[in-house]
C-alpha cells in the first residue's frame, strides 16, 4: 500500500512539471548513471516504485521510470517488457556485473542511488515541485 501511495504522489508531481528525463531524475537523486540507454533523454510521465515485478508488469503507462531495490537482471527484463525508459536501483546496493551487461544489451538506462526507496521517491517529488 505504501508503494502505491508513493507512486501516486510522484505521478501527481510529474503532471505538474513535464518533461523530466531519466538523467534529470538521476541528478536530483545524486545518483550514478551506469548505462545511458536509448531512453535517457526521454520525457518521464510516470514513476513506479516497486520491488514486486509482478506489480510492475500490470502497469499500463508509457514513458515510465522504475525505482526498485532489487538488483537483478530480471528487473531490466521486466522494465523492457513494460517499455520503461530506465531503472533506478535504490538503497546503494552493489549491482552484479551481469546487470550492467544486460542494461547495455537492452539499451536500457541503469542508475544506482544511495538513498532508500522512500527517500528517493521524496527527493524526486521535491525536485519535480521546483520550477
Amino acid at each position: 500500500m505504501r508503494e502505491n501511495a508513493l507512486s501516486e504522489a510522484l505521478f501527481g508531481a510529474l503532471r505538474k512539471r513535464l518533461p523530466y528525463a531519466v538523467l534529470e531524475v538521476a541528478q536530483a537523486l545524486g545518483a550514478e548513471v551506469l548505462v545511458k540507454g536509448e531512453g535517457c533523454q526521454k520525457p518521464i510521465r510516470h514513476v513506479v516504485a516497486s520491488d514486486l515485478m509482478s506489480d510492475v508488469l500490470v502497469v499500463d503507462e508509457e514513458d515510465m521510470l522504475l525505482l526498485t531495490s532489487l538488483a537483478s537482471d530480471q528487473v531490466l527484463r521486466t522494465a523492457q517488457i513494460v517499455g520503461a525508459a530506465g531503472v533506478v536501483v535504490v538503497n546503494g546496493k552493489p549491482l552484479p556485473s551481469s546487470m550492467v551487461n544486460v542494461a547495455n544489451d537492452l539499451r536500457m538506462t541503469l542508475v544506482t542511488c544511495p538513498l532508500p526507496k522512500y527517500d528517493a521517491c521524496v527527493a524526486v517529488s521535491e525536485a519535480l515541485k521546483r520550477p
